[in-house]
């Protein structure tokens, strides 16, 4: 089995291997590959724009959401239906969860035996950046870097001074210059770029991308690395699996009308656009039919038989959700009639009474009793560790979970009760007082993201939930 793969990786975040990741898949896509997108970390907003350039979803590759054999299972599973891979890691190649490195992208490109290529930030910078490729090379002989390309260079001599001293002191190819441009085309929103639901002009984006890479790139070069990329997948503890098939379980065949898929709403918009497509597919793996739904463009929710509100930016559509008083006031009933209704972040804010900005208030589904307000500052940023410590219709009592937090908004005000918060917060932020995981009825709403490959229980929950309901809704109406 042959998988072509390489990964791209810098000395810090903010060194532009997202636009040169884009760059780079969309122009090979361009030239007829087919190029299977990933993404180191939990990041939504990079994954969306690399699934943008590539046509197909971008699949998200995380040590600490997800046990390592199912990281290595989805990356087998989805480039094996492909010609080629492109892994984007995150921060620095060697920023990990502890001193060791974990869940480092270094450690990702040991795992998939991936050749990394490094892209610097040359600004003000010659021959140092010799010294810093050399160091990252020394530092973990295990990491296979193969080259490198250089970002954000002034000029030829420029050019010419990084490439002598990287090619003759590390002994590995310069395998492009991008020079400093003078057109931003990916506007950056809080501490990542713009979603690409929000952004009018993002195929013209993509476009500027592949204009980048073809011109100021060795795409030749590139894909022979890719594809000198050796076979072997055996990694430590962490054997190949048996074939390649994906990590998630098939759904149990139907075996009569009563068992029909449930319907699972799913309201995916500009507001609300944060799923790792992963969750979406646990869910049809599980047997449910995915209903996708937007207070943007309707005032009435459907039948269904259970509701999913990913994260996003509700904020920047406040206006637009307050005014949708019909699909609030359903919203509310069916919460309240008993609707399973499962939320992250953004749909958390949305199920809330108020969200307030600029000092004005802006009325949202009044689900549960809380308001919101923002910050100019991240109020919960990074990896989470939650203990479910009260009853819940989702998660066993003692059960531990691992996610991801990002979030802008702070909670004004909690008029609910303390036992209504069902996780207690070993690691990050969550919604007040170390504590996340609002429960009213068969609501459950969170600032946590959760990864259905680390957190498989989350959708068989979904669909145990969603078929009580139907059931429910089937007898009343018998």
């Amino acid at each position: 089995m042959d998988f072509p793969r390489i990964l791209i990786a810098a000395l810090r975040g903010g060194s532009g291997k997202t636009l040169l990741s884009i760059g780079i898949i969309a122009a090979w896509k361009a030239l007829g590959k087919n190029v299977t997108p990933f993404k180191k970390g939990p990041d939504y907003i990079d994954a969306g724009w690399l699934t943008l350039a590539a046509g197909r979803p971008c699949h998200n590759l995380d040590t600490f959401l997800i046990e390592t054999k199912h990281v290595l299972q989805s990356f087998l599973f989805h480039s094996n239906q492909g010609d080629i891979a492109v892994v984007e890691g995150n921060r620095g190649l060697y920023d990990g969860f502890d001193i060791k490195g974990s869940t480092s992208t270094a450690e990702l490109a040991k795992l998939l035996h991936a050749p990394v290529v490094l892209c610097i930030d040359c600004t003000k910078s010659t021959r140092t950046m010799a010294a810093a490729v050399l160091g990252c090379m020394q530092f973990d002989p295990g990491v296979d870097i193969k080259g490198v390309i250089l970002n954000r260079v002034a000029g030829p001599r420029h050019e010419q001074i990084l490439r002598k001293s990287i090619e003759h002191h590390c002994n590995i190819p310069v395998l492009g210059a991008v020079p400093k441009l003078g057109k931003q085309n990916f506007p950056e929103r809080h501490m990542g770029l713009i979603p690409t639901p929000e952004h009018a002009w993002a195929q013209e984006s993509i476009v500027a991308a592949t204009q980048i890479a073809t011109n100021y790139l060795d795409l030749v070069a590139l894909e022979r690395i890719a594809c000198l990329a050796p076979k072997n997948f055996v990694s430590g503890s962490c054997p190949q699996p048996t074939g390649i098939s994906s990590p998630l379980q098939p759904a149990p065949p139907l075996r009569s009308d009563q068992d029909k898929a449930p319907r699972i709403g799913i309201i995916k918009d500009s507001a609300f656009q944060f799923y790792y497509p992963e969750n979406i597919e646990a869910l049809v793996s599980a047997g449910a039919e995915p209903v996708f739904i937007s207070p943007l463009t309707s005032d009435t929710i459907p039948p269904v038989d259970a509701l999913y509100i990913g994260g996003g930016f509700p904020e920047t559509h406040a206006q637009q959700l307050s005014a949708n008083v019909k699909f609030r006031e359903q919203l509310k009933f069916l919460a309240q009639d008993g609707l399973p209704i499962y939320a992250e972040c953004g749909g958390l804010m949305y199920l809330g009474e108020e969200l307030v900005l600029d000092e004005r208030s802006y009325p949202m589904a009044g689900v549960l009793p809380a308001a919101f307000g923002f910050s100019k500052k991240p109020q919960g940023h990074g990896y989470t560790i939650m203990v479910v410590k009260e009853k819940n219709p989702y998660f066993e009592v003692g059960a531990e979970l691992r996610g991801h937090e990002f979030h802008y908004s702070r909670v004004l005000k909690w008029r609910g009760a303390a036992k209504d918060l069902v996780f207690d917060m070993q690691r990050g932020t969550g919604f007040i007082d170390n504590k996340d995981g609002v429960c009213y009825k068969n609501v459950l709403a969170t600032y946590t993201h959760l990864h259905a490959l680390g957190s498989p229980s989350w959708a068989e929950a979904m669909l145990r939930n969603a078929m009580a309901y139907k059931n429910k809704i089937a007898g009343t109406i018998l």
